[in-house]
Protein backbone atom coordinates (compact mmCIF):
# COMPACT_ATOMS: atom_id res chain seq x y z
CA UNK A 1 0.00 0.00 0.00
CA UNK A 2 1.99 2.88 -0.99
CA UNK A 3 0.06 6.35 -0.46
CA UNK A 4 0.30 9.97 1.35
CA UNK A 5 -1.70 10.53 4.57
CA UNK A 6 -2.19 14.40 4.10
CA UNK A 7 -5.95 14.39 5.91
CA UNK A 8 -6.03 12.15 9.04
CA UNK A 9 -9.04 11.69 11.30
CA UNK A 10 -9.00 10.99 15.21
CA UNK A 11 -11.66 8.86 16.50
CA UNK A 12 -12.13 8.60 20.74
CA UNK A 13 -13.05 6.40 22.86
CA UNK A 14 -16.63 6.96 23.51
CA UNK A 15 -17.27 9.15 26.31
CA UNK A 16 -13.76 8.67 28.35
CA UNK A 17 -12.11 11.56 29.04
CA UNK A 18 -8.82 9.57 30.10
CA UNK A 19 -8.29 9.73 26.06
CA UNK A 20 -7.69 13.71 26.54
CA UNK A 21 -4.15 13.55 26.85
CA UNK A 22 -2.64 11.15 24.21
CA UNK A 23 -5.13 12.66 21.94
CA UNK A 24 -3.82 16.32 22.39
CA UNK A 25 0.15 15.00 22.67
CA UNK A 26 -1.07 13.41 19.14
CA UNK A 27 -3.19 16.49 17.79
CA UNK A 28 0.37 18.45 18.35
CA UNK A 29 2.93 16.15 17.16
CA UNK A 30 0.53 16.13 13.77
CA UNK A 31 0.55 19.29 13.17
CA UNK A 32 3.78 19.40 13.51
CA UNK A 33 4.02 17.12 10.70
CA UNK A 34 1.82 19.35 8.65
CA UNK A 35 -1.31 16.82 8.48
CA UNK A 36 -4.98 18.55 8.16
CA UNK A 37 -6.48 17.25 10.77
CA UNK A 38 -10.41 15.94 11.41
CA UNK A 39 -11.63 14.93 14.90
CA UNK A 40 -15.06 13.02 15.15
CA UNK A 41 -17.98 14.96 16.50
CA UNK A 42 -18.71 12.25 19.15
CA UNK A 43 -15.39 12.72 20.38
CA UNK A 44 -14.98 16.08 20.15
CA UNK A 45 -18.26 16.66 22.32
CA UNK A 46 -16.34 14.16 24.77
CA UNK A 47 -13.28 16.05 25.05
CA UNK A 48 -12.93 18.93 22.98
CA UNK A 49 -11.62 19.11 19.18
CA UNK A 50 -7.93 20.51 20.31
CA UNK A 51 -8.88 23.37 17.30
CA UNK A 52 -9.40 20.49 14.82
CA UNK A 53 -12.40 20.28 12.56
CA UNK A 54 -15.42 18.44 13.75
CA UNK A 55 -16.35 15.89 11.29
CA UNK A 56 -19.15 13.42 11.14
CA UNK A 57 -18.11 9.77 9.99
CA UNK A 58 -20.01 10.54 6.57
CA UNK A 59 -17.52 13.58 6.36
CA UNK A 60 -14.72 11.32 7.08
CA UNK A 61 -15.25 8.98 4.89
CA UNK A 62 -14.97 11.22 2.23
CA UNK A 63 -12.23 13.35 2.93
CA UNK A 64 -9.93 11.39 5.53
CA UNK A 65 -6.57 9.39 4.21
CA UNK A 66 -6.35 7.51 7.69
CA UNK A 67 -7.87 7.15 10.52
CA UNK A 68 -6.58 6.70 13.91
CA UNK A 69 -8.70 4.80 16.78
CA UNK A 70 -7.88 5.48 20.22
CA UNK A 71 -9.54 3.30 22.15
CA UNK A 72 -10.08 -0.40 22.66
CA UNK A 73 -11.27 -3.15 19.76
CA UNK A 74 -15.04 -1.49 20.46
CA UNK A 75 -14.09 1.88 19.69
CA UNK A 76 -12.17 0.45 16.34
CA UNK A 77 -15.05 -2.09 15.24
CA UNK A 78 -17.24 1.04 15.67
CA UNK A 79 -15.30 2.96 13.27
CA UNK A 80 -14.80 0.32 11.36
CA UNK A 81 -18.71 -0.72 10.66
CA UNK A 82 -18.96 3.21 10.16
CA UNK A 83 -16.22 3.63 7.55
CA UNK A 84 -15.85 0.43 5.72
CA UNK A 85 -17.82 1.28 2.44
CA UNK A 86 -15.49 4.33 2.48
CA UNK A 87 -12.17 2.18 2.51
CA UNK A 88 -10.73 4.35 4.69
CA UNK A 89 -7.43 2.88 6.46
CA UNK A 90 -7.68 2.34 9.73
CA UNK A 91 -4.63 1.98 12.82
CA UNK A 92 -5.31 1.76 16.33
CA UNK A 93 -3.87 2.84 19.35
CA UNK A 94 -4.66 1.31 22.53
CA UNK A 95 -6.39 2.58 24.99
CA UNK A 96 -8.23 -0.35 26.23
CA UNK A 97 -8.05 -3.95 27.81
CA UNK A 98 -6.22 -6.22 24.96
CA UNK A 99 -6.46 -4.42 21.83
CA UNK A 100 -6.39 -7.82 19.77
CA UNK A 101 -6.99 -5.32 16.66
CA UNK A 102 -5.94 -1.74 18.34
CA UNK A 103 -1.95 -3.19 18.39
CA UNK A 104 -0.15 0.05 18.70
CA UNK A 105 1.12 0.73 22.53
CA UNK A 106 -0.23 3.95 24.17
CA UNK A 107 3.49 4.89 25.35
CA UNK A 108 4.86 4.23 21.92
CA UNK A 109 2.01 6.15 19.69
CA UNK A 110 4.31 8.84 18.42
CA UNK A 111 6.87 6.81 17.49
CA UNK A 112 4.79 4.36 15.77
CA UNK A 113 2.35 7.46 14.20
CA UNK A 114 5.54 8.73 12.74
CA UNK A 115 6.94 5.32 11.24
CA UNK A 116 3.15 4.97 9.51
CA UNK A 117 3.58 9.06 8.43
CA UNK A 118 7.02 7.53 6.94
CA UNK A 119 5.69 4.96 5.11
CA UNK A 120 6.93 1.98 7.26
CA UNK A 121 4.13 0.26 7.98
CA UNK A 122 2.45 -3.36 6.97
CA UNK A 123 -1.41 -3.58 6.04
CA UNK A 124 -4.38 -6.30 5.68
CA UNK A 125 -7.39 -6.51 4.72
CA UNK A 126 -10.38 -7.74 7.00
CA UNK A 127 -13.53 -8.79 5.39
CA UNK A 128 -17.06 -8.09 6.90
CA UNK A 129 -20.13 -10.55 7.01
CA UNK A 130 -23.64 -9.30 5.23
CA UNK A 131 -26.95 -10.49 7.38
CA UNK A 132 -30.30 -10.05 6.92
CA UNK A 133 -33.64 -11.51 8.54
CA UNK A 134 -36.01 -12.87 6.51
CA UNK A 135 -39.68 -13.01 7.84
CA UNK A 136 -42.34 -15.02 5.19
CA UNK A 137 -39.97 -14.31 2.57
CA UNK A 138 -39.53 -10.83 2.67
CA UNK A 139 -36.38 -9.13 4.58
CA UNK A 140 -37.24 -7.59 8.05
CA UNK A 141 -33.21 -6.33 8.93
CA UNK A 142 -30.14 -5.87 6.92
CA UNK A 143 -26.88 -5.00 8.42
CA UNK A 144 -22.83 -5.61 8.15
CA UNK A 145 -20.64 -7.57 10.75
CA UNK A 146 -16.92 -7.05 11.21
CA UNK A 147 -16.36 -9.37 14.15
CA UNK A 148 -19.88 -12.00 14.26
CA UNK A 149 -23.52 -12.17 14.06
CA UNK A 150 -24.66 -14.20 17.27
CA UNK A 151 -28.21 -15.37 17.33
CA UNK A 152 -29.46 -16.00 20.94
CA UNK A 153 -32.34 -16.82 23.30
CA UNK A 154 -32.21 -13.38 24.65
CA UNK A 155 -34.60 -12.72 27.54
CA UNK A 156 -35.84 -16.93 27.87
CA UNK A 157 -33.91 -18.82 30.52
CA UNK A 158 -33.77 -22.13 28.17
CA UNK A 159 -32.77 -23.47 25.18
CA UNK A 160 -33.59 -21.77 21.92
CA UNK A 161 -34.25 -24.71 18.55
CA UNK A 162 -32.36 -23.90 15.15
CA UNK A 163 -32.54 -25.53 12.11
CA UNK A 164 -29.02 -24.34 9.82
CA UNK A 165 -28.36 -24.79 6.18
CA UNK A 166 -24.89 -24.32 4.39
CA UNK A 167 -25.37 -23.45 0.39
CA UNK A 168 -28.73 -24.72 0.84
CA UNK A 169 -27.93 -28.07 2.48
CA UNK A 170 -29.06 -29.01 5.60
CA UNK A 171 -26.61 -29.54 8.28
CA UNK A 172 -28.57 -30.41 11.71
CA UNK A 173 -31.23 -28.58 13.96
CA UNK A 174 -29.84 -27.19 17.36
CA UNK A 175 -30.73 -27.05 20.38
CA UNK A 176 -28.59 -24.48 22.47
CA UNK A 177 -28.08 -21.03 23.85
CA UNK A 178 -27.36 -19.27 20.18
CA UNK A 179 -24.91 -19.73 17.77
CA UNK A 180 -21.92 -17.58 16.83
CA UNK A 181 -20.97 -17.04 13.29
CA UNK A 182 -17.55 -15.57 13.22
CA UNK A 183 -15.00 -13.88 10.74
CA UNK A 184 -11.07 -14.54 11.60
CA UNK A 185 -11.49 -11.41 12.97
CA UNK A 186 -14.20 -12.15 15.25
CA UNK A 187 -12.73 -15.03 16.28
CA UNK A 188 -10.46 -13.62 19.05
CA UNK A 189 -13.83 -12.21 20.08
CA UNK A 190 -17.09 -13.65 21.51
CA UNK A 191 -16.26 -16.96 19.49
CA UNK A 192 -12.88 -17.71 21.93
CA UNK A 193 -14.82 -17.51 24.98
CA UNK A 194 -17.10 -20.41 23.50
CA UNK A 195 -14.15 -22.29 22.78
CA UNK A 196 -14.25 -21.16 19.05
CA UNK A 197 -11.11 -21.66 16.60
CA UNK A 198 -9.04 -18.88 16.12
CA UNK A 199 -8.13 -17.92 12.41
CA UNK A 200 -5.56 -16.67 11.35
CA UNK A 201 -6.78 -13.52 9.19
CA UNK A 202 -5.29 -15.08 5.94
CA UNK A 203 -7.61 -17.42 6.59
CA UNK A 204 -10.72 -17.23 4.06
CA UNK A 205 -13.12 -18.92 6.57
CA UNK A 206 -16.12 -18.32 8.52
CA UNK A 207 -16.57 -19.94 12.12
CA UNK A 208 -20.05 -21.85 13.17
CA UNK A 209 -19.75 -21.87 17.08
CA UNK A 210 -22.51 -23.46 19.25
CA UNK A 211 -23.21 -21.56 22.60
CA UNK A 212 -23.62 -24.22 25.42
CA UNK A 213 -25.11 -27.11 22.95
CA UNK A 214 -27.16 -29.70 24.66
CA UNK A 215 -25.67 -32.36 22.43
CA UNK A 216 -21.72 -32.23 22.97
CA UNK A 217 -21.02 -33.33 19.39
CA UNK A 218 -22.49 -30.06 18.56
CA UNK A 219 -18.88 -28.55 17.75
CA UNK A 220 -17.07 -26.10 16.24
CA UNK A 221 -16.64 -25.73 12.35
CA UNK A 222 -14.79 -23.99 10.11
CA UNK A 223 -16.55 -23.29 6.49
CA UNK A 224 -15.34 -21.62 3.19
CA UNK A 225 -15.78 -17.72 3.25
CA UNK A 226 -17.94 -18.34 0.10
CA UNK A 227 -20.61 -20.10 2.05
CA UNK A 228 -24.16 -19.16 2.42
CA UNK A 229 -25.16 -19.37 6.38
CA UNK A 230 -28.83 -19.80 7.04
CA UNK A 231 -30.37 -20.30 10.87
CA UNK A 232 -34.11 -20.49 10.93
CA UNK A 233 -35.84 -20.27 14.41
CA UNK A 234 -37.90 -22.98 14.83
CA UNK A 235 -40.91 -22.20 17.04
CA UNK A 236 -42.23 -21.55 19.41
CA UNK A 237 -39.05 -20.00 19.85
CA UNK A 238 -37.97 -16.17 19.57
CA UNK A 239 -34.52 -15.01 19.91
CA UNK A 240 -32.28 -12.07 19.65
CA UNK A 241 -30.16 -11.09 16.83
CA UNK A 242 -26.67 -9.38 17.90
CA UNK A 243 -24.29 -7.93 15.22
CA UNK A 244 -21.11 -7.23 16.68
CA UNK A 245 -22.64 -6.53 19.93
CA UNK A 246 -23.09 -3.10 18.93
CA UNK A 247 -26.39 -3.33 17.12
CA UNK A 248 -29.56 -5.98 17.96
CA UNK A 249 -32.59 -7.34 16.28
CA UNK A 250 -35.37 -9.25 17.99
CA UNK A 251 -36.41 -12.47 15.10
CA UNK A 252 -39.49 -14.41 15.64
CA UNK A 253 -40.52 -17.97 15.50
CA UNK A 254 -39.99 -18.86 11.98
CA UNK A 255 -37.41 -16.37 10.96
CA UNK A 256 -34.32 -16.94 9.04
CA UNK A 257 -31.08 -15.30 9.34
CA UNK A 258 -28.75 -15.36 6.34
CA UNK A 259 -25.04 -14.61 6.36
CA UNK A 260 -22.66 -14.25 3.92
CA UNK A 261 -19.62 -12.26 2.82
CA UNK A 262 -19.72 -9.11 2.19
CA UNK A 263 -18.05 -7.81 -0.75
CA UNK A 264 -16.40 -4.75 1.74
CA UNK A 265 -13.62 -5.23 3.73
CA UNK A 266 -11.72 -2.50 6.30
CA UNK A 267 -7.78 -2.00 5.75
CA UNK A 268 -5.71 -2.28 9.09
CA UNK A 269 -2.53 -0.85 9.11
CA UNK A 270 -0.05 -2.29 11.94
CA UNK A 271 3.64 -0.46 13.15
CA UNK A 272 6.84 -1.73 11.91
CA UNK A 273 7.60 -5.67 13.60
CA UNK A 274 4.11 -6.56 13.40
CA UNK A 275 3.57 -10.30 14.18
CA UNK A 276 -0.09 -11.52 14.31
CA UNK A 277 1.28 -14.97 16.19
CA UNK A 278 3.27 -12.53 18.81
CA UNK A 279 0.21 -10.39 19.12
CA UNK A 280 -1.85 -13.62 20.11
CA UNK A 281 1.00 -14.96 22.09
CA UNK A 282 1.20 -11.36 24.53
CA UNK A 283 -2.72 -11.21 24.65
CA UNK A 284 -3.45 -15.19 25.42
CA UNK A 285 -0.17 -15.06 27.43
CA UNK A 286 1.13 -17.84 25.53
CA UNK A 287 4.99 -18.62 26.70
CA UNK A 288 6.72 -15.77 27.16
CA UNK A 289 9.89 -16.56 25.30
CA UNK A 290 11.41 -19.87 23.56
CA UNK A 291 13.24 -21.94 25.37
CA UNK A 292 16.42 -23.33 24.22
Amino acid sequence: MDKEFHTIALIGKYQSPEIADSLHALVEFLRSRGRKLLVEEGTAASVGSFGCAVATYETIGSEADLAIILGGDGTLLHAARRLAEHGVPLVGVNQGRLGFMTDIASDRMLENIAALLDGKFSSEQRFLLDAEVLRGGERVHQTKALNDVVVNKGEIGRMIEMEVKVDGEFIYVLRADGMIVATPTGSTAYALSANGPILHPAVPGIALVPLCPHALSNRPITLCDQSLIEISLVPPHDARIHFDGQEHFDARAGDRVCISRSRLAIILLHPPGYSYLAMLREKLHWSEAPRH
